[in-house]
């Protein structure tokens, strides 16, 4: 899968709400009511990275967790980050926080 190009990058992101680019990466905090509710949502992104094959980095403090989506065998961004990044967003709207 290709990297993005810049431009395709910041269109993508006008699509994710909270997003943001960060290096050669996109990415976004989530703030949860407790940590319990943090580790939930940490699992459901766990569980759709293994569907899609494609895995985020996950900074977890405690109601804070942070998520970074990179392509690493591309070099930067691809469709693949996003694609991803959409699951998710659908997944986080179901949650408690």
């Amino acid at each position: 899968m290709a990297k993005l190009t810049t431009e395709a990058v910041q269109e993508g992101l006008k699509k994710l709400p909270g997003w943001g680019l960060k290096g050669e990466a996109i990415g976004k905090q989530y703030t949860w009511p407790s940590f319990p509710d943090a580790i939930e949502f940490v699992n459901q992104v766990a569980d759709l990275a293994e569907q899609a094959d494609h895995h985020p980095d996950i900074l977890i403090n405690y109601r804070r967790v942070t998520l970074t989506l990179s392509t690493h065998s591309e070099g930067g961004i691809t469709r693949k980050d996003f694609d991803l990044a959409e699951r998710i967003e659908k997944e986080q709207s179901k949650q408690p926080g």
